[in-house]
């Protein structure tokens, strides 16, 4: 199977797992996954996140969820369309301030408000809230 989005699959195995419920999920691992979850388990949307090695195979990436921490998840960048935002543009109150803009800078994968406030711009990944 030939996978154009690794990102897109990775949020809707996320989205997926939360909506049944399912305490953890497991997605294959790549650094670019890994940061993402980190900052979502900075933002307390998941509980905690760790790279598992396997004897055969890729390593992954197993996601702790917690209960209704993650109400919608959004991809907005997508490999046909690439959304780019300057820093001025970048929305910063989402879902009544529940939610977190995540983007793609020079300095690493941050969210808007960070973005925002070190006057940097960046492809959004995603939104969640």
């Amino acid at each position: 199977m030939n996978m154009t989005d690794p990102i897109a699959d990775m949020l809707t195995r996320i989205r997926n797992a939360q909506a049944v419920n399912k305490r953890e999920v497991s997605i294959p691992y790549s650094n670019l996954k890994f940061e993402i979850v980190k900052l979502l388990k900075t933002k307390k949307f998941i509980t905690g996140v760790t790279k598992v090695d396997q004897e055969k195979g890729f390593p992954l990436l197993v996601i702790d969820l917690k209960k209704d921490g993650i109400k919608g998840i959004d991809r907005v960048s997508k490999p046909g369309r690439r959304i780019y935002l300057g820093a001025q543009e970048l929305p910063t109150q989402f879902k009544y301030g529940k939610g977190t803009v995540v983007l793609s800078t020079s300095k690493g994968i941050i969210d808007a408000n960070t973005a925002k406030r070190e006057n940097l711009g960046g492809e959004v990944i995603c939104q969640i809230w």
